[in-house]
C-alpha cells in the first residue's frame, strides 16, 4: 500500500499495543496492591513496574532520536544533491522530517515555501503533491 498523508503515521504493534498497555496495567495493579496491602514487597513490585515503564518509554525515545538524526542527515544530503547548496539552517527537526515525504521534484520549492512562511510539519505534509513514502521508520 502506498503511503500518503492520511496513512503515514506508523505504530509498532509490539510496543504500542502490547508492551505499553501491559506495563501500564501491571503498574495500576501494583499500585492498587500497594494501597490495599502496604508492605515492602508490594512497594518493590510497584517500583519495578515504574522502572519497566520508564525503560520502555526511554528506549522508544532514544530510538526515535536516532532515526531523526539519520533522517536529518539524509534530507541534508538529498537537498544538497538537488539544490547544490546546504539545507537552510532555520528549519526545525519536525519540518525536516515532514519534508522527507516530498518527492525530489517539489522538495526545493517546498523548502523555500517552508522557510518563507514558517510552515508547520502538518502544513508541509498537506502541501505535498507527490508523496514519497518512508517505509523503514518504526
Amino acid at each position: 500500500m502506498s503511503q500518503n498523508y492520511s496513512n503515514h503515521k506508523r505504530f509498532y504493534p509490539l510496543f504500542h499495543f502490547i508492551t505499553i498497555p501491559l506495563t501500564v496495567l501491571g503498574l495500576v495493579s501494583a499500585i492498587y496492591t500497594v494501597v490495599s496491602i502496604p508492605n515492602i514487597v508490594t512497594g518493590l513490585i510497584a517500583l519495578a513496574f515504574i522502572l519497566i515503564l520508564l525503560i520502555a518509554l526511554m528506549t522508544r525515545m532514544f530510538s526515535l532520536k536516532a532515526q531523526d538524526r539519520a533522517a536529518r542527515a539524509e534530507e541534508k544530503l538529498r537537498y544538497f544533491i538537488l539544490a547544490g547548496k546546504a539545507l537552510p539552517s532555520g528549519l526545525r527537526m519536525g519540518q525536516i522530517l515532514a519534508l522527507r515525504f516530498a518527492d525530489d521534484e517539489e522538495l526545493i520549492s517546498l523548502v523555500d515555501k517552508t522557510v518563507l512562511n514558517n510552515l508547520s510539519p502538518d502544513e508541509i505534509k498537506k502541501d505535498i503533491k507527490n508523496w514519497r513514502g518512508d517505509y523503514h521508520r518504526i
